[in-house]
């Protein structure tokens, strides 16, 4: 650690002059009762006494206060402070007011984070036990009811085994979303860039999604016919699944006999806008910060009746950040909502360099 002073005479400066003009007075009262008053003398014996004043006091002071203070940079050092205790150690009190006041400052920013954190980690457990329950419970039930006799009938064992199997299915999708999940936030997912059509990506989700949208009644459909493809670089796969969750919740939270649009723009040089739009209930505003969190619910009672693991808009987030592309929501009661995300077209330059990767 640094020692270098940056020393103040200020007080010490002070402090001498009071000293000596008492002392001056005092003697000069003294020399007058004697009727000896010498001003020459006067003058020399204040002068080396505020000489000698000055030296010991500024030496005694700093002293004194550089103990102190570096006792304060010590305590400091076990809060591991780097920004404080990284510079030298100064005994200029307006200048170790300013670093405290920043240290403070830092301090409370690091402790209102962590608050943040643990509100969210409560927050998250408290889901994933509330998500993980309800399908453990269900099997469970199912399960008790087959060991108590129902087994028996042949009817009764099969419905109830198959609902205890769509129970482990839950289970299991919401713990594959929770793996991604994780792999995402964490930056361990490899994402396997290529050059692919995105109308043709599209159009595939459309007709895996066909049964879904014959239950409701929702249209899936482009904005306009697309007869030519459009390239994008990107991982395909989870490009794929990006599009799927936004569809699946379009269908989810839609009006029966409504329509979902996809469009696909031009949005800069190199990039593209694809647009997920809805005629649904819409999403009120101050749900919107919150849309794309673990497990965030807009209608906490009724959502869960639809399925899924509560994790898709969070996913979607994730993979599409991991493309260092952007996502944006726009929704209005009564309206709709629309889901859009950026991606880099495609160039020739891509593709070299993806066919360069796979032979390496």
């Amino acid at each position: 650690m640094a020692t270098k002073l940056k020393r103040s005479y200020r007080f010490a400066l002070r402090s001498s002059i009071f000293i000596s003009l008492v002392f001056a007075l005092v003697l000069s009262g003294i020399l007058f009762l004697f009727n000896s008053f010498d001003l020459v003398m006067v003058a020399i014996t204040v002068l080396l006494l505020f000489v000698v004043a000055f030296i010991v006091l500024q030496i005694r002071i700093e002293h004194f206060i550089y103990r102190r203070i570096k006792q304060i940079y010590d305590d400091v050092a076990l809060l591991e402070s780097s920004s404080l205790v990284s510079g030298p150690i100064t005994t200029d009190m307006k200048t170790l007011t300013e670093e405290i006041e920043k240290f403070a400052k830092d301090k409370k920013v690091e402790i209102d984070t962590l608050k943040i954190r643990e509100e969210y980690r409560k927050d998250f457990l408290g889901n994933v036990s509330h998500e993980l329950k309800t399908p453990l419970f269900t099997v469970q039930g199912y399960i008790e009811t087959l060991l108590d006799g129902a087994i028996n009938d042949k009817s009764v064992r099969k419905k109830y085994l198959q609902r205890a199997n769509k129970g482990v299915e839950r289970l299991i999708y919401i713990v594959k979303d929770l793996d991604l999940i994780t792999k995402l936030e964490v930056g361990d997912l490899n994402l396997r860039k290529e050059k692919f059509d995105i109308i043709d990506l599209i159009q595939s989700v459309f007709d895996l999604l066909e049964m879904k949208t014959e239950k409701k009644n929702i249209v899936l459909t482009f904005d306009m016919d697309y007869s030519k493809p459009i390239y994008v670089f990107g991982d395909k796969d989870k490009i794929q699944q990006v599009v799927t969750n936004l569809l699946v919740n379009s269908i989810k939270y839609g009006h029966p006999e409504g329509t979902t649009e996809v469009s696909v723009e031009n949005l800069i040089k190199n990039k593209v806008i694809i647009r997920v739009t809805d005629n649904g209930e819409g999403i009120p505003q101050q749900h919107i910060p919150r849309l794309f969190e673990r497990f965030y619910r807009v209608d906490k009672s009724g959502s869960r009746s639809e399925g899924g693991s509560g994790l898709g808009l969070s996913i979607v987030k994730h993979i599409i950040e991991a493309h260092k592309e952007k996502i944006y929501v726009e929704s209005e009661i009564g309206v709709g909502s629309e889901f859009s995300f950026t991606l880099e077209k495609a160039t020739d330059e891509d593709e070299e360099d993806h066919l360069k990767n796979i032979e390496n």
